[in-house]
């Protein structure tokens, strides 16, 4: 599939290193929760980004596309492919999602879609500081909801997994989490030593090129699972003799040490 462009509607300025770009798609992308897009970023590259909004992306500046996008304004325009890859499923009637940074952009959408339906909904939240906080709003509609900073600056003072201690994991039909690495190799960790690791759901970010499944860039070891394709969202079981937590990969195929 080639590009389609989508002329940027609404730049919403989340956090001073976070955007919401809301996009004229004119009915034709219609992703689920969990599902990502690529977007290409013209003269600068295509990049996978998750659909915080049905019409809408949520980036972090972290690189040279993003720092390109931060420039765009309403009326500009970026490329669309997709939406692609596998979504996560809803499961059971009382649910845990457990959010780290921007890795509420898959999230929120499916807190807002369980709750619509009456699914409980209960969202543990981590962000590094205060000023770093958003979705939050989402989320509280949602269900109850959790927030946690590393420094101190709102909510519980220290990480999202301290959050984990204080409830009852066994409660839930199924765990949804996405965010930094570090942070989901923590919570598959507690999950696994709860034996519950088979009523969890991760969504990876890995380096993908083609988006489709065919040129095998964001295989994950040792079952070469396409994160684009199988993924992005994977059950936690599936990921605990991967490479998860341990190395991933550059656009060469070179392993990179992830230090925990």
């Amino acid at each position: 599939m080639r590009p389609i462009s989508a002329k940027i509607l609404k730049v919403i300025d989340e956090t001073p290193t976070i955007k919401t770009f809301r996009l004229d798609t004119a009915g034709w992308l219609k992703g689920k929760p969990g599902q990502f897009v690529m977007v290409w970023v013209r003269g600068v590259d295509e990049v996978p980004m998750a659909l915080s909004y049905e019409d809408g992306i949520t980036v972090q500046r972290v690189g040279e596309a993003t720092e390109a996008m931060f420039r765009l304004k309403e009326g500009d325009t970026l490329g669309i492919r997709g939406p692609y890859g596998n979504g996560w499923e809803l499961v059971g009637d009382n649910i845990l999602i457990i959010s780290g940074g921007v890795g509420s952009a898959p999230l929120a959408p499916l807190a807002e879609k369980a709750a619509a339906i009456g699914v409980q909904v209960t969202v543990l939240a981590g962000y590094r500081t205060k000023e770093e906080v958003h979705f939050e709003t989402r989320y509280r509609k949602a269900g109850k909801t959790l927030i946690s900073t590393d420094d101190g600056s709102y909510g519980h003072k220290g990480f999202v997994t301290d959050l984990m201690r204080d409830i009852d994991l066994s409660m839930y039909t199924q765990i949804y989490c996405c965010g930094p690495e570090k942070m989901m190799y923590r919570v598959l960790g507690i999950l696994d030593g709860h034996k519950m690791a088979d009523r969890s759901q991760f969504s990876l970010q890995r380096y993908i090129k083609c988006g489709i499944g065919v040129c095998g860039s964001c295989c994950i070891d040792p079952d070469g699972l396409r994160v684009c394709k199988d993924g992005p969202v994977f059950r936690g079981d599936t990921l605990i003799s991967s490479e998860l937590g341990r190395y991933a990969r550059d656009g060469s195929g070179r392993r990179l040490k992830l230090w925990l």
